[in-house]
């Protein structure tokens, strides 16, 4: 994997843009984008599948607190996103970004959060950081994923989607961090425990992303710029951080050891973008 320089920007950067991961996998997601422009932050959550003292533990160890954060930015419904968003999100007083899907499906609007409806394709911009949701396929009301940048880097999210589109390959290219879903193997999936409807549905074109399906997305994405990729919601029944590994560094050309990996329990430490 080719890491892009940064020297030749970084006289001419005051932003900076970074990520980390408090948690990623069926048992809860959340992460942290921040955007740094001199000595003001703008902190965003994206998702949160945890309980307000859960959410709060995750952020300590990350350096922050609750109060730290400004908004919160939702992927879809499904409980393990957006399952503690509404507590956290009302004894914050902080706004939560999604789609009019999300936001009925997950009953925000009635619960008397502070919603902002976001569409596909419309940028949001909240202080140094600007948000570029885009749609995937995936079994929700109106799911969405995100690009995220300060004006110079960009950092991508993928981690709910049953297959791969020519808009998510537009959408990721050229970016300079990526968080791809590397949810299961499918032999692994196939051959385990789960009940067939499940693996159907897991395995199903609305579903999740295989170890296979995140390689080619890899190699169909536009990666000169990529200087880090995290493999992400990753599920403890069906896959391991090693076939994860494998199957992104084959892809990238590079070693199993140079990719990432968001879990469950411990997420993913800061990294710049």
């Amino acid at each position: 994997m080719r890491v892009a320089s940064r020297a030749a920007t970084s006289h001419k950067r005051s932003i900076v843009l970074r990520i980390c991961s408090l948690g990623s996998g069926s048992a809860g997601n959340a992460l942290v984008v921040e955007a740094r422009d001199g000595l003001f932050y703008t902190r965003i959550l994206v998702d949160n599948g945890f309980n307000v003292r859960q959410l709060g533990r995750r952020l300590g160890r990350a350096g922050l607190s609750l109060r730290d954060i400004d908004a919160i930015v939702v992927t879809h419904e499904h409980s393990d996103h957006v399952g503690g968003v509404a507590r956290f999100a009302c004894k914050a007083g902080i706004p939560v970004y999604c789609s009019r899907g999300t936001a009925r499906s997950a009953g925000l609007d009635e619960i008397g959060c502070d919603v902002h409806t976001i569409r596909a394709g419309v940028r949001i911009e909240l202080g140094p950081l600007a948000i570029d949701p885009f749609t995937v396929p995936h079994d929700a009301a109106e799911p969405l994923q995100f690009v995220f940048s300060d004006g110079d880097r960009r950092a991508g999210l993928l981690t709910d989607a049953g297959q791969c589109s020519e808009l998510i390959v537009r959408a990721l290219r050229r970016v300079h961090a990526l968080l791809l879903e590397c949810n299961h193997d499918e032999q692994m999936l196939q051959s385990g425990s789960y009940p067939y409807f499940l693996k159907m549905r897991i395995a199903g074109a609305f579903g999740h992303l295989s170890n296979r399906q995140a390689a080619s997305i890899v190699r169909k994405v536009d990666c000169s710029r990529l200087g880090w990729i995290a493999a992400a919601h990753l599920s403890k029944a069906n896959n391991t951080p090693n076939l994860a590994r494998l199957a992104l560094s084959a892809a990238l050309d590079c070693r199993a050891e140079d990719i990432a990996v968001a879990d469950q329990d411990d997420g993913l430490a800061w990294r710049a973008v």
